[in-house]
């Protein structure tokens, strides 16, 4: 195996060290961590009048075939992650968007088209490596550091900066998967096939499945899609049958890779952007709700006088089902998501995403979104079919995910933050992400 030690690592402990000894008890010296930088929202990823520790250069990719384990460096994105590993005939469970950093995604859980049959992308870790608040590099795994292990499975930036990650890999053969669109008229079926299909994934876990309704401004058009994703590569697996079956406008279905498949899904580049989520139950009552929600969304922004020539209001819908909690509370490989709390029920994580160009309409757009995920969680509140687990990687800069993990894990990653940065550098000096001092 190629080793990746010292490369850039030392850099990054330095850094840490100096900038830690600069806090004088008053949080002068910020600093910000970026890796992919996905998160739209502004000091997520960096900081104003501070220091911003940018992890690009930290980028590297080994596999050990003795032990079937990549070793991936902390600055490293998904999609050159796929690319090394295709030809070989490989895959981990990662990201589905090729900008997403590896550490970002992992240390807040993970989903990925492999979660149903390997859990999330924080299960399949085996080893962290993390630079601590006062410049120490330490391991973190099932033998070595064992509560910073678990912590780091869904903890957040709260501990350290994750220099190296080394995750399970597992023989990946083509995937068959793509988008099919529909008219607007067909959501009422594909909420009931949504609702079927989650339920289903007991039954073949190799299938994934997002399904999208979205109105592009500019052409004041509304429409829905569903994508779909099989990792056998077998075509038109009976799972995908209810979708398969609704009258299409277009279709992209094909065997394919991994990167080729996420790429269809990118992100447009250079916009404006905010993505919030909740995780709803398992029930047709709450998409019919958010469906009605997204028709007077669009009216809304319109209605307004938005000044974006061009702008999306989008809804993901996608499964999250009770056998996501198996792999969470393996043994000496527990995450601390608190996954256990959904009492075995198959849930939906409900996504929304906000596009636009002009920076004149960013008060409308943050006011409308959390205006939608109040909306939403007081509904499913109301009907009984709400859920406190909030994934991490799509929330919102307000939203406040490690309080959905429940009480009992959020204290266990208090005890671990006040163990490995008694002085709290990770609370005070480093204002982006999901602090738990605010949880």
């Amino acid at each position: 195996m190629v080793s990746l030690s010292n490369l850039w690592r030392p850099e990054v402990s330095l850094a840490v060290s100096i900038l830690s000894t600069f806090d004088d008890g008053s949080d002068q010296c910020h600093f910000g961590i970026r890796g992919g930088g996905i998160m739209p929202w502004k000091g997520a990823a960096s900081v104003e009048g501070g220091v911003t520790i940018d992890l690009t250069l930290l980028n590297g990719i080994v596999y050990d075939e003795e032990s079937s384990s990549m070793s991936i460096l902390g600055g490293t994105r998904w999609g050159d992650v796929y690319q090394t590993l295709e030809p070989l005939g490989f895959a981990v469970a990662g990201g589905r968007a090729d900008t997403v950093g590896v550490a970002g995604l992992v240390i807040g859980g993970g989903l990925s088209y492999f979660a149903n049959q390997y859990g999330l992308a924080c299960d399949n870790v085996l080893d962290f490596e993390v630079v601590l608040a006062n410049g120490a590099i330490v391991n973190a795994n099932r033998n070595r550091n064992t509560d910073l292990f678990r912590a780091l499975k869904g903890g957040g930036n709260n501990f350290g900066i994750m220099t190296k990650v080394i995750v399970r890999a597992f023989k990946q053969g083509p995937l068959w998967g793509g988008l099919i669109g529909h008219s607007a008229s067909t959501v009422p079926a594909q909420s009931n096939a949504l609702l079927n299909f989650t339920s289903n994934l007991v039954n073949d876990g190799h299938a994934q499945l997002v399904t999208i309704w979205q109105h592009n401004g500019k052409s004041n058009t509304s429409f829905a899609a569903s994508g779909l994703q099989y990792t056998l590569g077998t075509e038109n697996a009976p799972i995908f049958e209810d979708f398969l079956d609704l009258p299409r406008t277009f279709s992209s279905l094909r065997v394919t890779d991994i990167y080729d498949l996420m790429m269809e899904t990118a992100p447009p580049p250079g916009r404006r952007a905010i993505f919030l989520t909740l995780t709803v139950k398992n029930n047709l009552r709450v998409l019919e709700y958010i469906h009605a929600l997204h028709n007077k969304a669009h009216v809304a922004v319109r209605g307004a006088g938005v000044q974006s020539e061009d702008w999306d209001v989008i809804i993901f819908m996608q499964p999250f089902p009770a056998l996501l909690a198996n792999a969470s509370q393996e043994p000496g490989n527990a995450n601390v998501l608190g996954l256990e709390r959904m009492s075995g029920q198959d849930h939906l994580v409900f996504m929304l995403f906000l596009d636009w160009q002009d920076e004149a309409d960013d008060a409308l757009f943050y006011d409308l979104g959390y205006g939608v995920i109040d909306k939403v969680k007081a509904y499913t509140q109301d009907i009984g079919v709400d859920s406190d687990y909030i994934y991490m990687n799509y929330a919102g800069r307000d939203q406040n995910p490690l309080r959905g993990y429940g009480d009992e894990n959020l204290e266990f990653l208090r005890a671990v933050a006040r163990k490995y940065d008694p002085f709290g550098v990770f609370q005070r000096q480093v204002p982006g992400g999901f602090k738990i001092s605010k949880a």
